[in-house]
C-alpha cells in the first residue's frame, strides 16, 4: 500500500512544474499583448482620423494638378521618382505653399547689343517645389549661366527705357532656365527670377 502511494506521488510531481510553465507563458503573453494595445492606444492609433476641410481638399487637388504638369508629351514622368512636389506650410485659413530661394553667387556682366554700355546683374531664383529644383540649379549652374547670358546679350539700349524691362527680362531668363532644366532633368520648376542687383552703365 505504501508503495502505491509513493508511486502516485512520483507520477503527480512532474505535472505540477508543467502547469506552472504553461501559466507563466500565458501570463507573459497577456502582459505583452496588454503592453502593445496600451502603446497603440496612447499613440492615438485607435482615434478616428479628422476629415479634411474644404480648403485642405482644394489644396490637395492643386498639388495633384501641379504634379501632372510635369508630364512630357511622350508620356514619361519627370525626374527619377516623378516631378518634385510643392512644399506646404500650414496656416489657420488654408494650406499655403512654402518658398525656396537660391541666390546665384557670381554676378552677370554683359555688353548691351549695339551700345558701349554694359549691364550687370545679380540673380536669385524662387521655387515652391522641393529641394530637388534647388539642387538641379546648383548642379547645372554653368550651363544655366550660359543660357542666361545669351538672353541678356539680346538686350538693346532701347529695351532698357521700357517700363517693364525688368519684368520681361526676368521672364525670358526664367523660361530659358526652365527649358535647360527640362532638357537635362525632365523638370524645370523655377517659378520666378529675381534681380537682387541690376546696373546699366
Amino acid at each position: 500500500m505504501a508503495e502505491e502511494v509513493v508511486a502516485e506521488q512520483a507520477e503527480s510531481k512532474p505535472k505540477s512544474p508543467m502547469i506552472k510553465i504553461i501559466l507563466a507563458v500565458v501570463v507573459l503573453l497577456l502582459l505583452v499583448a496588454g503592453t502593445v494595445v496600451g502603446t497603440l492606444f496612447l499613440t492615438g492609433f485607435f482615434k478616428p482620423k479628422p476629415e479634411l476641410t474644404a480648403e485642405e481638399k482644394l489644396a490637395a487637388g492643386e498639388q495633384g494638378a501641379d504634379a501632372g504638369h510635369g508630364d512630357k508629351k511622350d508620356g514619361k514622368k519627370d525626374g527619377k521618382d516623378g516631378p518634385p512636389g510643392k512644399l506646404t506650410k500650414k496656416s489657420p485659413e488654408l494650406t499655403r505653399f512654402d518658398f525656396n530661394y537660391l541666390q546665384l553667387e557670381r554676378e552677370f556682366l554683359v555688353n548691351i547689343t549695339g551700345s558701349k554700355k554694359v549691364m550687370s546683374l545679380q540673380v536669385a531664383v524662387m521655387t515652391r517645389y522641393d529641394q530637388r529644383v534647388v539642387d538641379n540649379v546648383k548642379k547645372h549652374e554653368f550651363a544655366l549661366r550660359s543660357v542666361m547670358m545669351d538672353v541678356m546679350r539680346q538686350t538693346v539700349e532701347s529695351d532698357i527705357a521700357k517700363p517693364d524691362f525688368r519684368v520681361e527680362l526676368a521672364k525670358k531668363i526664367r523660361d530659358s532656365m526652365n527649358s535647360l532644366l527640362e532638357k537635362y532633368e525632365d523638370f524645370g520648376g523655377i517659378e520666378e527670377v529675381l534681380f537682387t542687383s541690376l546696373i546699366v552703365q
